[in-house]
């Protein structure tokens, strides 16, 4: 019995353990059959789900996209002179992530390489300015033997190497700058602009973009469209074979209105001394010269410019970096008189037979303003007042209208306005107003309008100041009766290879509904101040009729009861030359705005640049060098000398020419 019962015993362990292990076994195939699902289930994932993004993966693994920087257009003058191009160059760079000691790296290189303090010290902005992996120019422009003597040594420097490289390159250097404009090394805020405009993808791989001027503002153009190089890359990342290949477009050619002869011609004339021109074709608003003096050379931005010129540049006391032609403003002086006088035809203030007494002053409130010191002109009306240059008459024109009225009348004009040229950074000035104060000015007392504010506006003082492009667009607009166009730097963009040409800036002039008996007394006025006013001994014996008028601007204020006295003032206190005129009169085709910063008197220093230039475009004539010479000291009225033909003139001459000379390979 008691054997019974053991066996009984046993055998219900036995089921027992056999059941526990069919339970384990039952687990185990779902725990693998668990995972096989898992398995499946990534499997599908990875092949279905994801199969497109591992692809590329795997492809970006095995090709690598090179982009194909495009060569940057040029920059042409009207006459298809080149201004603005590239040449090709060998650059050392070195990516500093790739490097391990670069201090050690950078001083034996210099014994392969010639690599100045100037080259150490760019250096160090651009790693400050780039990431850690971006390959860096330690030395441009590298000569033959360099590159020979870098190559045979290459294997000790990893993370070195020789690129070749387009460099920009403005060939007549400091002529037309302001225009011109440089390109420079795309810098942060760059970047973040690009992503902002969704351009970053066009500008993978360049390094440089346009900073100023034409170079700057049609940017676009100029790039040109990056293109796209497939490769097949090794386990190493080397390139092995092309897969495909989307070439690159070249950047537009840019063509100029400028006549860059002229433009020389007119810079020439300035010398030494400060100041700006701007010449128009009326007839279309095409800038022919846009002068700013003193200039500097664009090359100098290229590579980035070093410590040294940049500081001669920036902390100059004649400001070379100041676009003085579309920046600089400055009271127009006489020069507002003749818009002065449209403005009393047009509102119905005065006729162009209201006779006012000059007396050589007028009082108001109490102040007396001068004219033309003690002297004065005695009765005078509308013509006469432009050719003998009342500051009465226009003093009492200027109370009788008001300073809104006048801001009014000269706002269409464009005075105190963006003219909407095409070049960036241009400013408004200031043409007055009661809002304009009210608006300028925070404390209380200052918002207020003062009558006596409004007297001196009317010979183009007190509050007024405008920029030469101003001037020089006003100017164009009266003599083109009424017609405004917006001044224009480009005319056409060219097709790199096949050299089609589209015009660009086409527009239709803007009417500002002048009677034309009313402009044919301004004209009247601005003819007889060539021909027997204040600037009859500059354009005696011309070949043509010009229309003008000479201006003298205060730069600082003297009191009503002190006389003018430059010899007792420095240099940069003297009053401003200025002088507008456009010719011929009877079939205007240029008209010019000038100022020459503390020159004195316009006829004396302003309006001999005017003749010149009328003189170059209209009968083809360039000044003799005795009177160029004359004529930059200031001491000339009509030309001295032989002309000589303007074809027969370099445009550089070789022997003054030493800006702009660039290294090249």
């Amino acid at each position: 019995m008691s054997l019974n019962l053991s066996s009984l015993a046993e055998l219900r362990d036995t089921r027992a353990e056999i059941q526990r292990f069919q339970s384990r076994v039952v687990l185990v195939q779902w725990v693998v059959l668990c995972c096989f699902v898992l398995l499946a289930s990534r499997l599908a994932y990875l092949q279905v789900v994801r199969h497109e993004d591992l692809m590329a993966q795997a492809e970006n693994n095995r090709t690598a996209i090179l982009p194909t920087v495009p060569p940057r257009g040029t920059i042409l003058d009207r006459n298809g002179v080149v201004l603005a191009s590239n040449y090709s160059a060998y650059t050392l760079e070195i990516t500093p992530s790739k490097v391990m000691d670069l201090e050690v790296t950078i001083n034996e290189l210099s014994e392969l390489v010639d690599i100045q303090t100037r080259d150490r010290r760019r250096f160090k902005r651009l790693r400050e300015e780039s990431k850690s992996f971006d390959s860096l120019p330690i030395r441009n422009r590298l000569t033959d033997e360099e590159v020979a003597r870098f190559s045979a040594q290459s294997y000790r420097f990893p993370g070195v190497e020789i690129k070749a490289r387009l460099f920009r390159q403005y060939p007549y250097g400091e002529l037309a700058s302001h225009v011109i404009g440089y390109i420079g090394r795309i810098n942060q805020r760059d970047k973040e602009r690009l992503e902002e405009n969704d351009d970053a993808a066009n500008y993978r791989g360049t390094e440089y973009m346009g900073k100023l001027g034409v170079e700057q503002r049609y940017e676009r153009e100029l790039h040109g469209i990056t293109g796209v190089n497939e490769v097949e890359t090794s386990a190493g990342g080397r390139a092995t074979r092309s897969l495909s290949n989307r070439p690159a477009i070249p950047g537009q050619n840019v063509v100029l209105s400028i006549d860059i002869q002229l433009q020389k011609m007119a810079e020439d004339l300035f010398g030494n001394r400060r100041g700006a021109l701007v010449a128009l074709d009326p007839n279309n608003g095409e800038v022919l010269a846009f002068v700013s003096k003193p200039t500097f050379d664009p090359n100098l931005f290229v590579d980035g410019i070093d410590v040294e010129n940049w500081q001669m540049l920036n902390e100059s006391i004649d400001k070379p970096l100041l676009n003085r032609a579309l920046r600089g403003t400055y009271p127009p002086g006489s020069t507002y008189k003749p818009f002065m006088a449209m403005a009393a035809l047009s509102t119905g203030k005065r006729s162009a037979s209201t006779i006012v007494n000059d007396a050589g002053s007028w009082t108001y409130g109490g102040h007396t303003f001068r004219s033309h010191g003690d002297a004065g002109l005695g009765p005078v009306d509308m013509v006469r007042s432009i050719v003998l240059s009342s500051n009465v008459y226009y003093y009492s024109l200027a109370n009788e209208m008001g300073v809104d009225a006048i801001h009014d009348f000269m706002k269409p004009l464009g005075f105190g306005q963006i003219t909407d040229i095409d070049l960036p950074g241009e400013v408004r000035g200031i043409l007055p107003s009661t809002e304009w104060k009210r608006n300028y000015y925070k404390k209380a007392e200052q918002k207020k309008w003062y009558g006596g504010e409004t007297i001196s506006l009317g010979i183009g003082q007190g509050y007024n100041t405008f920029t030469m492009l101003q001037l020089a667009s006003a100017t164009a607009t009266l003599a083109n009766g009424g017609m405004q166009f917006k001044p224009r730097v480009v005319t056409a963009t060219q097709d790199a290879l096949t050299h089609a040409q589209t015009r660009v800036g086409a527009q239709e002039p803007l009417n500002l509904g002048y009677k034309p008996e009313h402009v044919e007394v301004v004209h009247k006025g601005l003819v007889g101040v060539v021909t027997s006013g204040t600037s009859a001994r500059v354009f005696a014996g011309a070949g043509y009729t010009s229309a003008g008028k000479t201006g003298t601007a205060q730069a600082v204020t003297i009191g009503q009861k002190d006389k003018y006295d430059a010899g007792k003032l420095s240099e940069y206190q003297r009053d401003h030359a200025l002088y507008m005129a456009y010719a011929p009169a009877e079939n205007p085709k240029i008209a010019v705005a000038v100022v020459v910063e503390n020159a004195g008197f316009g006829a004396a220093s302003a309006a001999p640049i005017a003749r010149r230039v009328f003189d170059y475009w209209l009968l083809g004539q360039y000044p003799s060098e005795e009177d160029l010479a004359a004529t930059q000291k200031g001491q000339t009225a009509a030309p001295i000398g032989k002309p000589r033909n303007k074809t027969e003139v370099p445009l550089i001459d070789p022997k003054a020419l030493t800006a702009g000379k660039t290294e090249k390979p």
